[in-house]
This record gives structure tokens, sequence and C-alpha cells, in this order.
């Protein structure tokens, strides 16, 4: 019921996500990202708990993929989850289980990892790779590029109605963490809060960190 891309900014460090589906606020279960650490995806009949997990075994030091097997081996209904994780190095892993629904893919790239389940055509993954690797700008611009991709290139096998997307950047809370829980047409509306977010995002940063230094707040009765 899903489609998602994770992926490391080599750049800056920033780890981020992307995700949508037709289930509801599906951002809100399945888009995990850590500061220095890394970026999961836990989905297909989600359990949340896998995401801190899997960022707690890269805290430790673990490649992707050993962090990934540490979390999986062994585990009670773990052929009904799909997971994707990238670590401090970009380097990525995933797990699809047997139990997976639908037509479901998965595909890697540089900085980047993508998949997902119930899809309209098992190209989704790979499109959004190419969409996200050929993007410029900041990883904010690149993963909506990404979502964009993966919708253009057939989507869910059903409408979409929730899409979410959260980046990490050096703070213990999300730099961006925007979501849209429910629309008809939320990878549009998800573009639109960024497009809207991004100008702001370094302001709600500093007032954070200083508001002796913040910029006007821009709202009527701030003086």
């Amino acid at each position: 019921m899903t489609f998602s891309l994770i992926a490391r900014c080599a750049k800056t460090g920033q780890f981020g996500m992307v995700i949508s589906s037709s289930s509801p606020a599906v951002a809100a279960r399945c888009a995990h990202v850590r500061a220095s650490v890394g970026a999961v995806a836990s989905q297909n009949i989600t359990d949340p708990a896998l995401g801190p997990l899997l960022l707690d075994e890269l805290a430790k030091g673990m490649p992707a993929d050993r962090a990934l097997l540490a979390v999986t081996d062994g585990r009670q209904h773990i052929d009904y989850r799909q997971l994707l994780v990238i670590d401090a190095l970009g380097r990525t892993a995933i797990h699809s289980g047997r139990q997976v629904l639908g037509i479901w893919a998965e595909a890697q790239g540089k900085d980047c990892a993508s998949g997902g389940n119930l899809l309209a055509n098992p190209g989704i993954p790979a499109a959004m790779i190419a969409g996200f690797e050929t993007a410029k700008g900041h990883l904010g611009d690149r993963l909506i590029a990404a979502l964009k991709a993966g919708l253009a290139a057939g989507g869910e096998a059903g409408p979409v109605h929730s899409a979410g997307l959260k980046i990490a950047d050096k703070l213990d809370w999300p730099l961006v963490d925007l979501r849209i829980d429910w629309s008809d047409s939320p990878i549009e509306a998800l573009e639109t809060a960024w497009k809207i977010y991004r100008p702001q995002m370094s302001a709600y940063v500093q007032r954070a960190q200083d508001p002796t230094e913040a910029p006007s707040y821009g709202v009527p009765g701030d003086e």
C-alpha cells in the first residue's frame, strides 16, 4: 500500500525519506530518521517499532546490512514487513518478506534506496531512484522529485491519499517533518507544503537554538 525512498545527502550529511500510500497518515507510522545515524522505512503491514530499533543498531556503528540482519533475524511476523535502511556512509539494505502485498519491488542507488508494495507495476522503485539521482537542489527537493517520479511511473495500484517528507540534519529533532494525512492529491499537497516551509526552515532552527537572534515571527501582533 506504499511506495517510498530513503536517502543521504553526501554534501550535507542530512538523511531523509519520502513516502505515499492509499492508507491515511502513512508517514506517522513508516518514516524514521535520525541525525548523523541514518534513515529507515518500515512499511507493509507496518510495525512502527522496527524503525527506532534499526536506528539504534545503526547508532552502534553497524553497517546497514548488519543492522537489518540484527533486527530481522528470527523476529516474529518479519515476513509481513518491508524495511529499507541507509546508514551514515550511504550504504543501503532492504528486507522484503514473503508476505509483502501485491506487486512489490525494491531498488538501490547511490546514497538511496526505494521500495514499495501493492504497486501498479514493478518499475516504481527504479523510477524513484532515477528521479532522485537526476534531481538537483536541497535534499528535500530531490526527495519530492523522487516521489513525483514514482507517481508518474504508476504509483500504487489504487489512488494514494497520504504522503510525507522527513529530514534529519544536525539536531535531535527533524529539520523537516511534513505530512499530508488525507487528501485526494497528497503528493501535490506535500510539494506545496515543502515550498512554503523551505524558506522558513532555518528560522525555526534559529528560534530553537537562540531566540534572541531569531528573525521576526511575521504574524499579527508580532512587533
